[in-house]
């Protein structure tokens, strides 16, 4: 859209015309084709009608005003033709007749207005064809009479080619330009469907890249939640059970010493692995390796035991080799377990069931009711553990449930379900 010469908003439209300067055209169309309609109105009055000087005057006006309707030609495309055919028997307005031929083919739209386009133009040619044939067999004074005259076909056939190179040619040019041009606003509304899809999809995209990150920090999170609570909560045990024995039992404290190093080293070791290495997949031979699988659930619980809880583990079932996520899972499940017990159960007995079924893993820890003359440490607890827990579990297509056992103590429990065992001969 065009703008105001001070740059303060769009221009004020004028009428029907989008831009200046297409009013500009039509303007000097319009006076040239009224001149023309004028002066021919004045010759056919003067010249052949011989009625006089001043009615030729008079003449010449609806003739100017007829050139005029050109003004009015992208408004009303149809009046400027409907004129120039009021004109045209008295040969001239060929400049009014060309202009509102080609308006008409232009900017009707083809085809719902197929048929007045074909009318109109039809009309415009057999008149003008009989207006060439009517001047040429018209009766008047002939150069030399004796000369002989060429066949009559041969005049019907330069009147039909003065008619088809005054119509035609007009109409064919105005479908060609208006069909370009619609085809420019299709191109360009389909270029502004496609601009606001690609703003929807980059939209999309940017609020699934948001998620990903979201869930990237709760799942870095619930992994550092898993690390620094059950590490620090054993160095903190062993520093109370430290803080106990150092007068009584030098060496004794001495081991508990050496403990909480170990397990400060392994909470730097797994912090590091949080924080620094991407996570891909493992072969499933590489997965007893890493210190938090299946595979390192008994170093885990003679930790505990080591900072004095009474733990005992308990491996039933044919043992398979689960994906790094899986394992992973679990051993966090029992860690968090044993974290609580530490925490809530200070002096009670607490088990750590581990089953392989047909139907998946089932890992479970249980703690007896706490014991009343049981050691208390003060551990903090923010109640995330067992929210993680379960968003993790859940996550994996397992089920989990955590609450209150039989005999007063406390139980966590999970499945995760077989289609996360890694087996040999799995189709690749």
């Amino acid at each position: 859209m065009s703008k105001s010469p001070d740059g303060g908003g769009p221009a004020h439209q004028l009428w029907w015309w989008d831009r200046r300067r297409s009013a500009l055209l039509d303007i000097v169309l319009a006076a040239l084709a009224g001149l023309e309609c004028a002066f021919g109105a004045y010759g056919v009055v003067q010249d052949r009608l011989h009625l006089g000087t001043g009615i030729a005057v008079a003449a010449a006006v609806p003739g100017a005003l007829a050139g005029a309707t050109l003004v009015v030609r992208r408004r009303w495309p149809a009046v400027p033709v409907l004129v120039a055919l009021v004109f045209v028997p008295g040969l001239f307005g060929m400049i009014l007749l060309v202009v509102s031929l080609y308006t008409l083919a232009a900017t009707w739209e083809w085809p719902s207005r197929r048929r007045r386009v074909v009318a109109l133009s039809a009309l415009a040619l057999v008149e003008t064809f009989g207006m060439v044939l009517f001047a040429i067999f018209a009766p008047g004074e002939q150069a030399d009479p004796a000369a002989p005259l060429p066949p009559a076909w041969v005049f019907v056939l330069l009147a039909a080619l003065v008619a088809v190179g005054l119509t035609v040619p007009p109409v064919v040019t105005g479908l060609y330009v208006g069909a370009r041009r619609r085809l420019v606003e299709s191109l360009k509304d389909r270029a502004h469907g496609l601009e606001a899809e690609l703003d929807l999809l980059a939209e999309q995209a940017r609020e699934r890249a948001r998620r990903a990150r979201l869930e990237e920090r709760t799942r870095i999170a619930r992994e550092m939640h898993d690390v620094v609570a059950h590490r620090v909560s054993l160095m903190v045990v062993h520093a109370a059970a430290l803080e106990r024995t150092i007068p009584r039992d030098p060496e004794r404290a001495q081991q508990s010493a050496k403990l909480m190093g170990e397990v400060g080293r392994q909470a730097l070791d797994e912090l590091r692995e949080i924080l620094g290495v991407l996570r891909m997949a493992e072969p499933a031979a590489a997965q007893a390796d890493r210190p938090d699988s299946l595979a390192g659930l008994p170093r885990l619980v003679d930790q505990s035991r080591a900072a004095g809880m009474l733990v005992s583990l308990t491996v039933s079932g044919d043992s398979c080799p689960y994906t790094g996520q899986a394992e992973r899972t679990a051993y966090r499940l029992v860690q968090e377990g044993l974290t609580n017990a530490h925490k809530h159960a200070g002096g009670a007995r607490v088990t750590v069931q581990l089953a392989y079924r047909p139907n998946g893993v089932r890992v479970a820890v249980v703690n007896a009711p706490a014991d009343g003359d049981g050691a208390k440490v003060a551990l903090p607890s923010g109640g995330n553990g067992l929210l993680g827990m379960r968003e993790r579990v859940v996550a994996l297509g397992g089920s989990f449930s955590a609450g209150p056992a039989e005999d007063g103590g406390f139980r966590v429990e999970a499945v995760l379900p077989s289609r996360l065992a890694v087996r040999a001969d799995r189709l690749a």
